[in-house]
């Protein structure tokens, strides 16, 4: 592997005793099992819930908001499609996994943006078996609104480990009458069992939008053994009814990424997205004193405090505590014929059962649809709305809305 690619890839070198515990366990793996129901060790998590990791896609809105002001449908969806791969660069040192979200645990934050606007999220775990993480977002002033859910399924491949990353999310422009839908690439743990393990992306995921007869097709390239580098992507946007390609898309998911229009005869690549020139911009949370039981840091903040200070026989006891309570819940409501309701979404009874919002119409002016919907989110049980002043990332059946 060249310099280059070292300094590129997320890579982790793990210690004699942890990874004879990941060899110890895996030994009792069969190959593509599903990994949903194993405990892992605490030294390979990441110190926080996958409903908080689910904002990584949200970490440069500024991308939506420039692209919904857009009067051309295509430099729309190229916006939208620079947001899209904007937010995989985020990731946590070393190849970790977010904690496996208890059943109605949920996240929610805020975001203040230059202009004086602003944005709420709200992700929530909706179903543990199989796993099914539920968001929405939400920018009055901007009419852009973002829904979906996410299904993690993990699989073992002999010397990896996959995530597969089912599910959609779909980007409205309310005012526009537009929707984007995407879907995900998988994430892949290289080096399990021996090498230095690695974080890749793979296979293709897409970003499609009827209204405007557009699709970006994408492949997230795993490196070869014996060839090619980490981190690479091929893409292109092309005109659904037609096939005609516009552009291409190529480059490095982690660092930068570049767009060549071929419509334009001789024209070179340009930047679409560096990571190196762009800020995130940062969520505003709660701190943990005004936070309910079941918001993710809190729930977690026993052991995410234990996983900080390395202290790993604390951070087992703490999560063996959650995943046990899990069970207890489980087990009183299959004694009692009761069915786990959501809070923020409900499941629809379809084949897929989507989940849908627990909220009526959303209104149209921007005023009375910021006050609804932090009023959905932000409202306590007893009414009051949750203080969320204070924030950063290191504080330790209804009608579906009109969107």
């Amino acid at each position: 592997m060249s310099r280059s690619d070292e300094c590129a890839a997320v890579e982790e070198e793990l210690d004699d005793e942890p990874r004879n515990i990941i060899l110890s366990m895996i030994t009792q793996f069969g190959k593509d099992m599903d990994l949903s129901r194993i405990t892992f060790p605490t030294f390979v998590l990441e110190p926080r819930s996958f409903t908080e990791r689910v904002t990584d896609f949200m970490s440069h809105p500024d991308f939506l908001i420039s692209a919904s002001k857009c009067d051309d449908p295509v430099d729309r969806f190229i916006g939208v499609v620079k947001y899209y791969m904007s937010g995989w660069h985020i990731h946590p040192k070393g190849v970790k996994k977010p904690y496996n979200p208890a059943l109605g645990e949920f996240f929610r934050s805020r975001y203040a943006f230059d202009d004086g606007t602003s944005a709420c999220f709200v992700a929530e775990q909706v179903s543990h078996h199989p796993p099914i993480t539920a968001m929405f977002y939400h920018s009055p002033e901007h009419r852009i609104a973002i829904e979906g859910d996410l299904r993690p399924k993990s699989r073992f491949f002999g010397n990896s480990v996959g995530m597969l990353l089912e599910g959609y999310g779909r980007i409205h422009f309310l005012d526009r009458g537009e929707a984007y839908e995407v879907t995900y690439p998988n994430m892949y743990a290289r080096g399990i069992l021996f090498g230095k393990m690695v974080l890749e992306l793979g296979e293709v995921s897409t970003v499609t939008c009827t209204e405007s007869d557009l699709v970006f097709e994408v492949e997230f390239k795993t490196k070869g053994l014996l060839w090619g580098t980490y981190n690479q992507i091929t893409g292109r946007i092309r005109r659904i009814s037609t096939r005609e390609v516009l552009f291409d898309i190529s480059g490095n998911w982690q660092t930068t990424m570049y767009i060549a229009d071929r419509r334009k005869v001789g024209s070179g690549p340009e930047v679409l997205f560096a990571s190196a020139n762009e800020d995130v911009v940062p969520q505003i949370v709660a701190d943990l004193h005004g936070q309910e039981p079941n918001e993710s840091r809190n729930l977690w903040k026993d052991v995410t405090r234990a996983i900080r200070e390395g202290d790993q026989d604390a951070a087992t006891t703490y999560k063996s505590a959650i995943e046990e309570r899990q069970r207890l819940d489980a087990r009183e409501r299959e004694s009692c014929g009761e069915r786990f309701v959501p809070r923020f979404f409900r499941l629809e009874s379809d084949a897929r059962h989507h989940p849908k919002l627990q909220i009526s119409d959303i209104p149209r002016d921007a005023g009375l649809a910021k006050q609804k919907v932090a009023q959905w989110v932000f409202a306590c049980p007893g009414g009051a709305a949750q203080d969320s002043s204070s924030s950063s990332a290191d504080d330790s059946p209804a009608k579906s809305p009109q969107l």
